[in-house]
């Protein structure tokens, strides 16, 4: 019997241990992204948007594939679920307003209040699922990166008390510079993307075009992510507070 029980636990070890170790590596492996933009663009490397295209997708599949390892019960997943359904839905929406959109601000939401982890994958949820409406492409892992990267970064803040008082009241000023610099962060991925994998040569002239072009759609972007911050935030955190209270739902970092 001491035997068996013996066996099971050592059985079940590397089922635990492999979560783990992802975790240890959550952060090098987003971090391994912008190294391989830099890279990319250092040695002006000619295939560089597919080396750039597997680096990304195989570290959300690693990304993932630590969320699914720890296995969370349907209890633990439904927040996030919900909270990416709605980012995506929101997304449809205000698709007649170019980047008017709310995935920045439930990404962040998310990560404040469910944790960093739950924070990337409402914002890569959100990413996958709404391309289904919009298309899907060689650019969906990136949108999934850089909008899993701004709810993740959203929960590195809110684990630092930058969006709250001691009393609980939010800090309006550090959310309104929060999402506008964490919506520019997305903008910074996705156009280093674009610039990094098609513009040949790479000069600064053919970078400021593509960064001109872009900037008011990322001022559009930023601006509506502040506004959906300010809107939602407060009632959000609070209802979504009382269901991680209740259930234990928060997951670490």
């Amino acid at each position: 019997m001491c035997t068996t029980g013996h066996n099971k636990q050592q059985t079940n070890e590397p089922a635990r241990v492999f979560p783990r170790v992802l975790r240890a590596f959550e952060v090098p492996l987003l971090v391994a992204v912008p190294l391989a933009m830099g890279a990319m663009a250092l040695f002006d490397v000619d295939q560089a948007a597919l080396v750039m295209l597997a680096v990304v997708v195989l570290v959300l599949t690693l990304f993932l594939a630590g969320f699914d390892a720890e296995r969370p019960a349907l209890r633990q997943i439904m927040p996030t679920v919900v909270l990416a359904a709605l980012a995506a839905t929101g997304r449809i929406i205000f698709a007649p307003v170019p980047d008017f959109k709310p995935v920045c601000a439930i990404a962040i939401i998310a990560g404040a209040t469910l944790g960093r982890r739950s924070g990337f994958m409402v914002g890569a949820l959100a990413a996958f699922t709404s391309n289904f409406l919009f298309g899907q492409g060689m650019w969906t892992p990136w949108q999934m990166y850089a909008w899993g990267l701004v709810g993740y970064l959203g929960g590195v803040l809110a684990d630092a008390g930058a969006f709250t008082r001691r009393d609980g009241s939010p800090r309006r000023a550090a959310l309104v510079v929060a999402g506008f610099c964490l919506t520019m962060v997305y903008a910074a991925v996705i156009n280093a993307y674009d610039v990094i994998g098609f513009v040949r040569p790479i000069t600064v002239a053919g970078i400021a075009v593509r960064v001109a072009a872009a900037l008011p759609f990322d001022l559009m972007h930023a601006c509506a992510t502040v506004l959906f911050l300010c809107l939602l935030y407060a009632p959000w955190t609070r209802r979504i507070a009382r269901v991680v209270r209740k259930y234990d739902l928060r997951q670490g970092a």
